[in-house]
């Protein structure tokens, strides 16, 4: 589970999206007979599963970044992090995720082997150092990234310490009190979180447009006391999955393609209960892409029920997490 997503959710922000099929059209290819004419797309089981591109920009950008006490910070240790965010996307994230969850390696065993592989500490310069407490929420993904800062904080001349403190309610207030020095974070997701906190009755900070989403996160971290780093061009956000079978059957790529295409009554959406009255799921998928899914499967949010129905054909399209594991090529 992503508590930083299952937040957003509760926040009636970034939250669950899915939807159905539509009618046939397309890319110079004849659309197969059962999409046709309005009557959506049945599913088709598989073992691999693909996120189709919100090319309309549904979801917020939660993109990962370091969140940092201000009096914790110096130059040294923002240029340290940095390398860190330069050297992540989110295919590399996802691959450390089956890392750990699929491979079973370590946090730290994974975290190492990254850093290797893509020179995270090569130019690092050494600063004061000191002692230094990296937090990160109670869920793989987190400490991952967490193991990650630790090392290159490390190259940087700290003495790490790596401490998973719960969920955002409990390691953002450490953070402020400065118990904790950093911690990584997704940005509209935090910024979101922060405005809860600093006014609950102010516009939403979050966009599809990571700069807007940035600099609102910066003007209220300089509030609560945080600063950031760079974000990386990782994600861990809502995404719509299918199968590659169903991707490669209907020739959908995109949102846009499945509401062109996958409109109808055969065409079944997994999701959390929530998902139909969600802007940012179902309710965003009608919205923004015009999407009519015929069907709505109450399942969970982006667990191992969707992933299970999408590829055991029980559902044509379910929410995901960007960053799963099981997303992994191959």
């Amino acid at each position: 589970m992503r508590p930083h997503l299952l937040l957003m959710a509760a926040a009636t922000t970034a939250v669950l999206t899915l939807t159905a099929c539509g009618s046939a059209g397309s890319s110079g290819t004849e659309a197969p007979p059962s999409s046709a004419a309005g009557a959506g797309c049945a599913p088709v089981a598989g073992d691999s599963l693909v996120v189709l591109t919100d090319d309309k920009k549904l979801q917020n950008t939660d993109n990962v970044l370091p969140a940092i006490n201000k009096k914790a910070s110096s130059p040294e240790l923002i240029a340290a992090l940095d390398k860190v965010s330069a050297a992540l996307d989110t295919a590399k994230l996802i691959a450390l995720n089956k890392a750990v969850d699929v491979d079973r390696k370590s946090s730290k065993a994974a975290a190492q082997e990254f850093v290797t592989a893509n020179n995270v500490t090569a130019g690092i310069t050494k600063g004061k150092g000191g002692n230094i407490t990296v937090g990160a929420a109670n869920f793989s993904e987190s400490a991952t990234l967490g193991e990650l800062y630790a090392q290159a904080l490390t190259a940087a001349g700290y003495t790490v310490k790596v401490q998973q403190i719960g969920n955002r309610e409990l390691y953002e207030p450490a953070l402020e009190k400065g118990d904790i020095a950093v911690v990584p974070e997704y940005a509209a997701t935090l910024a979101t979180f922060l405005q809860g906190k600093v006014d609950k009755n102010g516009k939403d900070p979050s966009s599809s447009d990571l700069d807007t989403t940035v600099t609102n996160l910066k003007a209220l971290g300089d509030k609560v006391g945080l600063t950031f780093g760079a974000p990386s061009q990782a994600q861990d956000q809502n995404a719509f999955a299918t199968t590659s079978a169903f991707a490669d059957k209907y020739g959908v790529k995109t949102l846009s393609d499945l509401a062109a295409k996958c409109n109808g009554a055969a065409t079944v959406l997994g999701g959390p209960a929530e998902c139909p009255q969600r802007p940012k799921c179902q309710q965003g998928l009608v919205d923004v892409y015009n999407f009519q899914a015929g069907k709505f499967s109450s399942l969970d949010a982006g667990g191992p029920l969707t992933k299970t129905a999408l590829k055991t054909a029980t559902i044509s399209v379910g929410l995901v997490f960007s960053s799963d594991s099981a997303l992994a090529a191959g």
